[in-house]
């Protein structure tokens, strides 16, 4: 099964997805903070990040920052209720590689994952 990372400050965001995940055959593995995701050793099991961009402490945009950095390669799709055209556009040049706003629904989330993930080990 592969591993998705979610990282989001809602209990709520973290449960609904944690469970459609469960239902589509990945093992998710929940983050309260982009803290707590950077220093976790899943960071490098992760088969695919999904990433708040708005959360306190450390923004979704740092997080992206610091992969990049620690040339870490895991594909990263942002998530957020209040994604501008710009917010976007910086999500994706700092290496996400899509961007779902919220609500979003069932159905494009798994696609999304399904996307990102085809071709990959």
């Amino acid at each position: 099964m592969p591993v998705v990372c979610v990282v989001d400050d809602a209990h709520s965001i973290r449960k609904s997805v944690a469970n459609l995940l469960k239902s589509a055959g990945y093992e998710p593995v929940c983050f309260e903070s982009a803290d707590l995701f950077l220093a976790s050793p899943w960071r490098q099991r992760a088969a695919c990040v999904l990433l708040d961009l708005w959360m306190p402490g450390m923004h979704g945009q740092d997080v992206l920052v610091v992969l990049h950095a620690a040339g870490d390669r895991v594909p990263v799709i942002c998530m957020s209720a209040h994604a501008s055209e710009a917010m976007i556009s910086r999500a994706l040049a700092g290496g996400a590689v899509q961007l779902l706003k919220k609500p979003f629904t069932a159905d494009a989330l798994i696609e999304a994952l399904g996307a990102v993930l085809k071709g990959r080990p």
